[in-house]
């Protein structure tokens, strides 16, 4: 089994910037890929970004050059830092973890003003 705990989220004005993080604890050495999706109101869960145990990055369209995943093997948590956040950035977003079985936190709300 897999903990996630998400942190981070809040309120910030349109143009600010927010940083996610989420903590894994369990049995983290089945982790190949971690990332993060959002949910906004009326909308279907979608992709965010994600890293692999290598490093390598994916990044849902809407947030390319905006948000930037890293990863701190040491503390097993990974980061994201959203920069430049626009009104339609406003939704839950759920840390997911791809190992033995896909794992996911229980969401961190993040609410841009604009």
């Amino acid at each position: 089994q897999v903990q996630l705990v998400e942190s981070g989220g809040g309120l910030v004005q349109a143009g600010g910037s927010l940083r996610l993080s989420c903590a894994a604890s369990g049995r983290i050495s089945s982790i190949y890929r971690m990332g993060w999706y959002r949910q906004g109101s009326g909308n279907q869960r979608e992709l965010v970004a994600t890293i692999t145990s290598a490093g390598t990055t994916n990044y849902g369209d809407s947030v390319k050059g905006r948000f930037t995943i890293s990863r701190d093997n040491a503390k097993n948590t990974v980061y994201l830092q959203m920069s430049s956040l626009k009104a339609e950035d406003t939704a839950i977003y759920y840390c997911k973890a791809n190992g033995d079985y896909v794992y996911w936190g229980q969401g961190t709300q993040v609410t841009v003003s604009s």
